[in-house]
């Protein structure tokens, strides 16, 4: 049975939403020379104001579908770009990109695509160009983690904030070894992530598909 849990990060979010809803409530009520078709959206848009915030903010219940030799997807979202990329803050080389961007109707909690070791972490300040954008990579706010698998291979990821993401939220720390499907993050109102695989990794997937973190096998370790 699928259930939800609202996530840590949420909480304040979800609070000041719900103020808001309060708030236009007791406008309504003590204003009673409003019409009534005013009176209705005020009270339709602070109660979606509070829904939508607290869906944000879900976590769904999921079992990793651990497999040593799979890339795991690590957010919920659409594939929006596969290609041959020169990787230039960590390998300086050519990788397998592979991008999902996160709409805000996705769940937004990011897991580790790998069992592995974590030998990078670093947070970069930026803009907040459209995600879908190629230049958001490397323009826009964004988190770099890398991981190295067993088999020595390193894969690194990047959560990127996008127009309306504001907040990159990572519990990463160099050196720890993190465990196929963990969470190391969440990233705040619409997004996307990308990852950097070796040139030999088989291909898993193709543009437009929807992925789910834990679950979508996005590529395998030749």
């Amino acid at each position: 049975m699928k259930y939800y849990k609202i996530h840590k990060e949420g909480t304040l979010f979800i609070i000041i939403a719900f103020l808001i809803a309060m708030a236009l409530l007791a406008t309504v009520l003590y204003f009673s020379a409003m019409s009534l078709p005013l009176k209705i959206l005020l009270i339709v848009c602070g109660f979606s104001l509070w829904c939508f915030v607290t869906f944000f903010f879900r976590v769904p219940s999921r079992t990793t579908l651990h497999n040593d030799n799979a890339i795991v997807a690590p957010a919920d979202g659409t594939i929006i770009q596969i290609l041959e990329e020169v990787e230039t803050e960590y390998f300086n080389e050519k990788r397998m990109q592979i991008s999902i961007f996160m709409s805000p109707l996705n769940v937004h909690v990011n897991t580790y695509p790998i069992d592995g070791k974590v030998t990078y972490v670093k947070y970069h300040k930026g803009k907040h160009f459209v995600a879908r954008l190629p230049k958001a990579s490397k323009d826009n706010e964004h988190n770099t983690v890398v991981q190295k698998h067993e088999c020595g291979e390193e894969v690194l990821f990047r959560q990127i904030a996008g127009t309306v993401a504001r907040r990159i939220v990572s519990y990463t720390k160099r050196g720890e070894l993190a465990q196929q499907g963990a969470e190391m993050g969440i990233i705040k109102f619409g997004s996307r992530v990308d990852l950097f695989l070796p040139l030999s990794a088989k291909i898993n997937v193709k543009l437009e598909e929807k992925v789910k973190s834990k679950i979508t096998h996005l590529a395998y370790f030749s």
